[in-house]
């Protein structure tokens, strides 16, 4: 895999000696990685202490708002089919939810360049005003086009930006426990679902659609600001110009076991989003609750989530990450079925926490599994950037696909659909881990 010449032409703010890099060789990779001892590698990191841990806390504020707004909008969905959009099908007005996610992770792959080179501030300054701008103009939308423009676009852009400095800063601070610190920190995208979503609800009933629309530009505004103030980048020599991280590795594609991978993520990001979107709708078209309730489950499957970003991470620097994500592809792939049965109000809220907790832990394994595949640690962020690319391409036709088949077949149509793309990215996840390290079912990876 030539890891001498490619170590050369990449920088590694997550190699912090002989210590840190054991560290995490012993957590997360199966195969010794290369340490650099010179002087200019990366000082060790705290592993703890006030100062990480506001990175942290910064990290999870930055989840809270670039994730949050995303996971709150099956209740704009939801409103907009039954109220300001009602002459639009489901599949247009999904297509604004879509391209906010889309953007997201697309954007947030060509950041990474922008965060090696050190704009680090820039980043976030720059997603703080399009993330607070969207969100206001949204307010004053009452057509399709605009709402995607304003949600789905200047939303969307602004949460790329956020994305890759909430997660390429914690390395810097945390060698051991690194999935753990990722887990707390994504704790916020579920944490600001909940918020959102609850806010939108309560608010749009009193104060009316713009206000309720400006509130959340404003709570969005007030969690940016702390990141601003405490989050910083641990330098490994002020004196030594920072090399930029190119965005395609061609070697990764040679790898059969990453190849795999990859199309695990465009299936199981096409899937997964079926639930979160739709499964208001639902409940009131099949009258299981009554609108006022039936808001309420996007809230519910994003506490669940929170539940699924932390145990799943914590148990995965144990067990292995593959290993761990394997259960937590087929479990997301059973329940989207299951759905299918469930016609009462106790089921579907049982229905809507489990799968909470799974989809928690299948947005966030990803980053400590790319970590698996890789042969050494200077080609994570480019492959991470790879991965995102393809799974923002899933995310984008997936919902919008599913709406016109829900349009064409109905409800079992659409929950089918949800089911049989993750049941496919569950037999690439297994291949995955077969390719990797074979079949042995007791092999850490």
């Amino acid at each position: 895999m030539e890891s001498a010449s490619l170590d050369s032409r990449f920088s590694k703010p997550m190699l912090d000696g002989n210590r840190s890099a054991g560290s995490l060789e012993e957590s997360v990779s199966p195969k010794p990685l290369p340490v650099d001892d010179s002087p200019s590698a990366p000082p060790k990191p705290p592993n703890g202490g006030f100062v990480a841990w506001m990175q942290v806390a910064g990290s999870w504020c930055l989840m809270f708002n670039c994730w949050g707004i995303v996971n709150s909008y099956g209740v704009f969905q939801t409103y907009y089919e039954n109220e300001m959009l009602v002459y639009r099908t489901s599949s247009e007005i999904a297509w604004i939810g879509s391209i906010q996610a889309f953007l997201l992770l697309f954007i947030g792959a060509l950041t990474g360049p922008l965060y090696d080179s050190g704009y680090f501030r820039l980043l976030l300054a720059t997603g703080t005003f399009l993330m607070c701008l969207g969100m206001m103009m949204i307010s004053i939308c009452t057509e399709l086009w605009q709402f995607v423009l304003a949600q789905g676009i200047v939303v969307g852009l602004g949460a790329g930006c956020l994305f890759i400095p909430s997660v390429a800063v914690l390395p810097l601070y945390f060698s051991s426990h690194l999935a753990f610190s990722i887990g707390v920190a994504g704790s916020g995208s579920g944490v600001g679902g909940i918020i959102y979503s609850i806010a939108f609800q309560q608010l749009q009933k009193s104060i009316g659609f713009g206000w309720a629309s400006r509130v959340m530009g404003f709570i969005s505004l007030v969690t940016l600001v702390f990141p601003l103030l405490i989050m910083r980048v641990r330098s490994s020599n002020p004196k030594q110009k920072r090399k930029v991280r190119k965005l395609f590795d061609s070697s990764a594609l040679r790898e059969l076991p990453f190849c795999l991978f990859l199309v695990w993520g465009f299936f199981g990001f096409a899937g997964v989003y079926m639930p979160l979107y739709y499964v208001g709708s639902y409940a009131i078209e099949t009258k299981i609750m009554p609108p006022a309730l039936a808001f309420y489950l996007i809230p519910i499957l994003n506490a669940g989530s929170v539940i699924g970003r932390t145990v799943p991470n914590y148990a995965a620097d144990k067990t292995g990450s593959l290993n761990m994500f394997i259960p937590t592809c087929f479990g997301l792939a059973v329940l989207s079925f299951a759905w299918i049965g469930i016609h009462n109000t106790p089921g579907l809220i049982v229905f809507i926490v489990l799968y909470g907790i799974f989809i928690g832990a299948f947005m966030t394994l990803p980053f400590s599994a790319v970590v698996k595949l890789s042969p050494h640690l200077g080609v994570i962020g480019v492959r991470m950037g790879m991965l995102c690319v393809i799974c923002s391409f899933g995310i984008l036709i997936g919902t919008p696909v599913g709406g016109a088949v829900l349009r064409q077949g109905g409800w079992i149509s659409l929950q089918s659909f949800g089911g049989a793309a993750l049941m496919v990215s569950t037999i690439f996840i297994i291949a995955t881990r077969v390719a990797k390290v074979g079949a042995h079912p007791r092999q850490k990876v």
